[in-house]
């Protein structure tokens, strides 16, 4: 730490925190620091280390400035966004692109200059009166070939606290840091402040809220809000800087599940596995017999010529709407034991319970909840009647206090992975599990090709299909051309590149009633299990490789403890001839017409693949029963 920096500093922090901040040698860390607090002028400033002390300090601290809540069960915690702040703000979170920088049509960016002279403005002063938390944390395991090390200023101690359970900590990476290594850096503010249900302070100022991200300082700005997707900076907008330095150095960044199905003698095969929304990514990372390695992010990289993933996190920001202890056993026993849990957005009752729709038991009759003081039949200045809790209501929880949590979480390096698994939701196309012949094929016809089915529940509009490259599309910071080239160069320097599985939970008879159960999943993993081990042969079909009646039917009899019938498997996997052509019309639209990066490789794939299914018309009509294709071992 030079002198002017130190003398700057040392008129805010005391002693203590100065000493903790000389002990980072790099001096990139109090440039950052010393001129935010400038600029930011916060009354007070705290910088934290990873002791358990500082880790009480940030909790007690949410707690004193009214920013959370304790409820009944010892551990609880509430806390409310404003009625207005309750999900990821996607108009205002802009790319900060140097001038003559284009990322495509699909990114939502800035001019690099104007946005950081708006941002800036926009948070001069904007922490008088409020308590600065500096921060250190460390994104994949610590000491670690995956580690990255990233540092958040905040005035908002919940977002502290959310932070402390979502991530590992890394003031010891930071005293490890040679005077040049790069990190990721965080600014965020919750701006002015009002009062909400049980006195809780929300952001008020949401007007002026902003979300800029700067790709070439590897700085993220967040401002005037508290929603977590806007606020936790080391989640999805960590995500966005780190696609693009995966892109630069030749690894992945992905929207990625990573888990371990349990086989035969012990056998673990680890997969991970990109789910857009409401399509089954959490149910399938907590399917009961496996075991959880993480449920949102992974980075992924080639050691030693063997692709090997880690969970970016080391804890869980879920979605509770719905949760209930028969459909998710596991899930419900974490939220509901003593232990450190943040909830936000659900009703508190006078009692210090927390109600979220779909929890068993009667709707309480009064409470208090994201809109203030709560009743039945309570709407909205628009007129919208008010739920319970937000349907975007969540937990916050370490991952590995999961009765299924696996026991390499925090190695430094990382699971190998063994499969790829990408899920949609489709009623009418694709068959539930089937395999890519290779690497690139699963890539592309897998990946960059998923859609995702809306719902009347989502968008009020059912049936209509969105390109989700990868379930990636929202958190990409590089062209989607050269984000898939990325992943199908990635597997070319693998020596045996994973399996790539496709899977749909929501294929349906043509009446809008289900083929798959919803515990199926758990045969789809064990198939992928014994593919990946060659126990289990394959019937080869136009769009990929199908499982064969007699191990869907043994697996079914092991598994789930049922019978398995000829004519259900024929429902299930039979070939849908001019449904797949539609897709591919509709990809090839897509990345004609959307996509300005288009590589020669994903239009060659989806030409492939039409040949494959007209050829299969011709030799055996519009829908095939599997039995009709010859098996692949």
């Amino acid at each position: 730490m030079n002198n002017s920096t130190f003398r700057s500093l040392g008129s805010i922090l005391d002693e203590d925190d100065i000493t903790k901040l000389k002990k980072i040698e790099n001096p990139e860390v109090h440039r950052f620091i010393d001129e935010y607090i400038r600029l930011c002028n916060p009354e007070k400033v705290t910088v934290y280390t990873d002791s358990e002390e500082d880790l009480q300090k940030t909790r007690d601290l949410a707690i004193e400035y009214h920013e959370e809540a304790e409820l009944k069960v010892k551990g609880h915690t509430i806390h409310f966004d404003g009625y207005y702040d309750q999900a990821r703000d996607k108009e205002k979170t802009r790319f900060l692109l140097p001038r003559g920088e284009d990322l495509g049509p699909e990114f939502n960016t800035i001019d690099r200059e104007e946005g950081t002279r708006e941002i800036r403005d926009i948070m001069r002063g904007i922490m008088k009166g409020h308590h600065l938390h500096i921060k250190f944390y460390c994104l994949g395991p610590t000491g670690s070939p995956f580690s990255i090390p990233c540092v958040q200023l905040t005035d908002s101690a919940y977002v502290a606290h959310s932070e402390d359970i979502l991530y590992r900590q890394g003031y010891s990476e930071f005293l490890k840091l040679k005077p040049k290594d790069p990190f990721f850096k965080f600014v965020h503010s919750e701006g002015e402040l009002e009062k909400a249900g049980l006195g809780l302070m929300v952001s008020s100022n949401i007007s002026d809220r902003r979300i800029y991200i700067d790709l070439e300082d590897e700085l993220v700005y967040t401002a005037n809000t508290q929603y977590a997707g806007n606020t936790i900076g080391l989640k999805k907008l960590a995500m966005r800087l780190a696609i693009h330095r995966a892109s630069r150095e030749g690894w992945l960044t992905e929207h990625m599940l990573v888990m371990g199905v349990n086989g035969a003698g012990g056998r673990k095969t680890y997969l991970t596995g990109a789910f857009p929304s409401m399509c089954g990514k959490t149910s399938t990372a907590m399917v009961e017999g496996e075991n959880i390695v993480g449920d949102d992010i992974a980075y992924l990289k080639n050691i030693g010529g063997e692709t090997r993933a880690v969970n970016v996190e080391a804890g869980i920001f879920g979605i509770i709407d719905g949760i209930n202890p028969d459909e998710d056993t596991i899930q419900w026993e974490a939220i509901t034991s003593p232990q450190e849990i943040i909830f936000t957005n659900q009703l508190v009752t006078e009692d210090g319970e927390n109600y979220w729709n779909g929890k068993p038991g009667e709707v309480p009759s009064e409470g208090h909840n994201h809109s203030g003081k709560w009743h039945p039949g309570k709407k909205d200045r628009e007129g919208n009647q008010i739920k319970p809790s937000h349907k975007n209501a969540r937990f916050t929880f370490r991952i590995d206090t999961l009765q299924n949590a696996d026991s390499h979480i925090h190695t430094p390096e990382g699971v190998p992975v063994n499969g790829v698994i990408y899920g949609g939701r489709d009623s009418d196309t694709s068959v539930p599990v089937k395999e890519a012949f290779n690497w690139e094929h699963g890539i592309i016809m897998y990946g960059a090709c998923l859609e995702s089915e809306t719902t009347a529940a989502t968008l009020g509009k059912e049936g209509v299909r969105k390109f989700n490259p990868m379930s990636n599309l929202d958190f990409l910071s590089l062209p989607i051309g050269k984000y898939v080239s990325n992943n199908v160069e990635f597997g070319k320097q693998i020596d045996k590149p994973p399996s790539i599985f496709a899977v749909n939970y929501f294929l349906t008879d043509g009446e809008g009633r289900f083929l798959n159960d919803k515990n199926d999943k758990k045969i789809w993993l064990k198939w992928m299990d014994l593919r990946i081990n060659g126990e289990a042969g394959a019937i080869e079909g136009p769009t990929g490789l199908l499982p064969t009646y007699k191990d869907i039917r043994k697996l079914v009899k092991e598994v789930l403890k049922r019978d398995y019938s000829l004519d259900d498997y024929n429902r299930q996997f039979r070939v849908r001839i001019p449904e797949n052509l539609k897709k591919l019309d509709r990809m090839k639209k897509i990345f004609t017409e959307r996509v300005t990066d288009t590589p020669d490789t994903v239009m060659r794939h989806i030409e492939e693949q039409r040949e494959r299914l007209l050829k299969a018309r011709e030799e055996y009509g519009d829908y095939i029963l599997p039995e009709s294709m010859k098996d692949r071992e």
